[in-house]
């Protein structure tokens, strides 16, 4: 029978470690060759919108295939599906309706990032942003680093405030909501970008020389978050697909610049075969733009445990 899950399936705290190490053991796959990941593609409705699709798995035990999909409609109703099959038996082993999935799979991605890319040592952290990847990316920099110090600025006092006392006490926390971004990131080891902003919202005269910044939200030359002061300060920018990258209908934020020539695939990181800290005071960048395959590796990793968490359909 196959499994029908929803969000309700992934609100706990315990699932993001879970997550991180699938997205972790995904990393490695593809530095062994061993992750299908290839860039996502946008089937266009005319001028209504489009299907994207991402499809991927690993072709190491335990295989997994599968795919995602959502949507561009306008509309009130969105909502995203993810496939798992299991190659080895041709059976569809699950089937993930909502967003918090590819939310919690997009958070884990930047977890790995940050355990690799960040001082070890690193307590302090800057969140920019205030919507549910601006969580779910700090969730998992707490799960991946001892954090004692965390600052959170977003546009609007009440969405920042709301941020600071809902996640503080989601990951036992003092959260501390600023009034601007350089309040925010002044001396913080660990920047997260999580916005909308179609411009930069960072100036890297503001980071500390040793920082780590994650970018999540817009990167393409139309629309970036991060401005190229950012990647010039950056000794070390990495990416978890140079692929996707390259795919974007508009070119990424960086494309044509010396920084593209130098962003290095994040999976070298996680195998070892390039230390981001060499000196253990580089400044570094990660820029992240969704690995395919990594939600069905991480839908097939916390299937047990989100059947165990609420009751579930199957399907036949």
């Amino acid at each position: 029978m196959t499994v029908v899950l929803t969000d309700e399936h992934f609100t706990g705290t315990d699932l993001m470690p879970l997550a991180i190490e699938a997205v972790e053991a995904a990393i490695r796959a593809r530095a062994a060759g061993a992750l299908v990941s290839p860039p996502r593609r946008g089937v266009a409705f005319g001028d209504r919108g489009q299907l994207i699709f991402t499809v991927g798995g690993s072709l190491k035990s335990p295989e997994r295939a599968g795919f995602r999909v959502y949507e561009t409609f306008e509309g009130k109703e969105h909502t995203q599906l993810v496939a798992v099959w299991s190659p080895d038996t041709a059976k569809l082993e699950c089937v993930v309706l909502g967003s918090l999935l590819g939310e919690l799979r997009t958070g884990a991605i930047g977890g790995v990032a940050i355990r690799h890319m960040s001082a070890p040592d690193a307590r302090s952290a800057a969140v920019i942003g205030s919507g549910r990847q601006a969580r779910m990316q700090l969730e998992a920099a707490a799960a991946v680093r001892n954090l004692r110090v965390v600052r959170v600025f977003s546009p609007t006092e009440a969405n920042r405030e709301r941020f600071a006392s809902e996640m503080g006490e989601r990951l036992d926390l003092s959260i501390e909501p600023v009034g601007s971004v350089e309040g925010a990131v002044s001396d913080a080891q660990i920047v997260i970008c999580a916005t909308t902003s179609t411009s930069p919202v960072l100036n890297a005269k503001w980071l500390r020389p040793d920082a780590h910044v994650t970018t999540v939200g817009p990167k393409t030359m139309d629309a970036h978050e991060l401005g190229l002061d950012v990647a010039e300060w950056a000794q070390v920018i990495a990416t978890d697909s140079p692929e996707q990258t390259r795919a974007y209908s508009s070119p990424f934020f960086l494309h044509g610049s010396q920084h593209a020539d130098r962003m290095i695939d994040l999976s070298r990181l996680v195998e070892g075969t390039v230390n981001a800290r060499p000196q253990g005071r580089e400044a570094t960048l990660f820029c992240s733009v969704g690995l395919a395959g990594t939600e069905v590796l991480v839908a097939a990793a916390l299937l047990p445990l989100a059947r165990q968490v609420r009751p579930h359909q199957e399907s036949s």
